[in-house]
């Protein structure tokens, strides 16, 4: 069978190795169930192509295991789903009735919906598995495996999912070294497939100097953007762009945004180490306009680190959290963070990449556990300054830097982002002034409880260096002339000698 011979023949060892996982899963479900039982549900792009061709591998060798395979498989038995659709792309249309011709599909198409034409079809037919090619970071993967029961409220059947763990590395190696056809659109630019209303061509492969022509999308570097082709309505969220009046302003420019800061370890909370990062964190995070409201330290636990990003991922704008990440059996950050969200840790090919070239042979354990990340909701930000990407998970950032060096690095790079990929809205930034004075605590606190009431805009706070030294009162806002206004109040309250120094 040319699709076997072909990835037997080459010399990609981890595609072998995707191929004989993705070729027992389907051997497994045909050996439970019989061909009228199973289906096939394809959509005419890259995944389902792949599927194609490993539904035909699979059968061959399922059949070869019975001692009755013929040498080829020309005419493929297995029931195929073709769901029709008037917003598809005609080239997506043309290249599945080609692909039925060319090895004989037992097509039965469907107008309707997914779930709608799947009732209709499962009262006709004695479907029981029907296979499928999900993939990890797919929408709809989140909590399935390579077996998973329908969900509830749908009609029954088994999912099958045997390209469940493949990257978009591996299934255009797949389709590069088996040479088989697929369809003409991924030669144009685009990477991922859905209707003609919400698809374009990926701009990573636009050509230079030219705006139509595109390179195809075999050549995408990073397949973690495979769905930057698909158009997406901006939003109004931390993460998205704010809306702007008819002019064009700006209309949340003085507004704020909120976040929190967590970090993980217990040898901060013992004592052990002073966390410098955290502190350093708000700054930034205030040069950017943003209100730091939470910074918290948990302990390495898995559900300490769960129970706070939960409670923080729903009060603030964004979660900064750092520490815990790495190969140690403390580092339980990505765990943590995958319980808040209700999904799983899975493996993730492209991070893995990654990790090969900084540890390489090193890694005694197995690798794959340094690259298992948050199940579909999770987004690397790659820069060409870090080693590592930054990750993301919804509106939670992780952070790797473990000193303020680092995290000078990562946020460069992360504002660097923003400005491209409306990470973080960039705001006016926080403005800062501090008055010092030998006036007591008691002197003080009532002038300064009234200009509160007067400055609620402004931000005034007191603190000492030292236990004996001088007062220090400071005020942050984002209006110069308010926070001016306020200094002038309260001198106004003392002599003029009451404050050594402003600054």
């Amino acid at each position: 069978m040319e699709i076997d011979e072909a990835i037997r023949g080459c010399e990609d060892r981890r595609l072998q190795t995707k191929y004989n996982n993705a070729t027992y899963v389907i051997q497994r479900a045909l050996a439970l169930y019989s061909i009228e039982e199973v289906a096939f549900s394809f959509n005419g792009g890259k995944d389902s192509t792949v599927l194609l061709h490993l539904l035909r591998a699979g059968y061959f060798l399922h059949k070869a295991g019975q001692n009755s395979a013929n040498g080829d498989v020309k005419n493929f038995p297995i029931r195929t789903i073709y769901f029709e659709s008037p917003c598809a792309f005609p080239e997506i249309n043309s290249f599945t009735y080609d692909i039925a011709a060319t090895y004989g599909l037992q097509i039965d198409t469907i107008s309707l919906d997914f779930k709608s034409g799947l009732e209709t079809l499962l009262k006709e037919k004695p479907i029981r598995a029907i296979f499928l090619g999900v993939r990890i970071g797919d929408p709809t993967a989140v909590g399935q495996e390579q077996f998973s029961p329908s969900s509830p409220g749908w009609p029954p059947f088994m999912r099958v999912n045997p390209i469940l763990d493949w990257s978009y590395r591996d299934v255009w190696a797949f389709l590069l070294t088996c040479k088989v056809n697929y369809c003409s659109l991924y030669d144009q630019g685009y990477t991922s497939i859905g209707s003609i209303y919400d698809t374009v061509p990926n701009s990573l492969l636009s050509v230079s100097n030219s705006s139509n022509k595109f390179k195809p999308a075999y050549l995408l570097s990073d397949g973690r953007l495979e769905r930057a082709g698909r158009v997406k309505r901006k939003s109004s969220s931390a993460g998205g762009q704010l809306p702007a009046d008819s002019n064009g302003m700006d209309l949340h420019k003085n507004s704020t945004l909120t976040a929190s800061i967590i970090a993980v370890g217990d040898e901060i909370l013992f004592g052990i180490v002073e966390d410098q990062v955290g502190p350093y964190l708000c700054t930034k995070l205030q040069s950017i306009g943003w209100s730091v409201l939470q910074y918290s330290v948990v302990h390495n636990n898995i559900d300490s680190v769960a129970e706070e990003v939960e409670r923080q991922k729903s009060r603030t704008d964004m979660v900064f959290i750092y520490g815990g990440v790495g190969p140690l059996h403390s580092d339980v950050t990505l765990a943590g963070i995958a319980k808040a969200f209700d999904v799983r840790l899975a493996p993730d090919e492209e991070f893995e990449e990654y990790l090969r070239h900084i540890i390489g042979d090193q890694c005694t354990g197995d690798r794959n556990e340094m690259a298992q990340l948050p199940e579909g909701i999770t987004e690397l930000l790659h820069h060409g300054k870090l080693t590592l990407p930054l990750i993301k998970c919804q509106n939670v950032i992780i952070l790797s830097a473990t000193n303020v060096s680092e995290l000078e690095k990562q946020w460069d790079c992360l504002i660097e982002l923003t400005k491209s990929n409306d990470l973080l809205t960039l705001l006016d930034p926080y403005i800062s002034k501090h008055m010092t004075t030998n006036l007591s605590d008691v002197e003080v606190a009532q002038p300064l409880s009234k200009l509160c009431l007067e400055f609620p805009d402004i931000c005034i706070g007191c603190y000492r260096k030292a236990r004996y030294g001088s007062l220090i009162i400071s005020f942050k806002g984002k209006d110069q002339a308010r926070i001016e206004s306020a200094i002038k109040a309260l001198q106004k309250k003392f002599k003029s000698e009451a404050f050594i120094e402003m600054k």
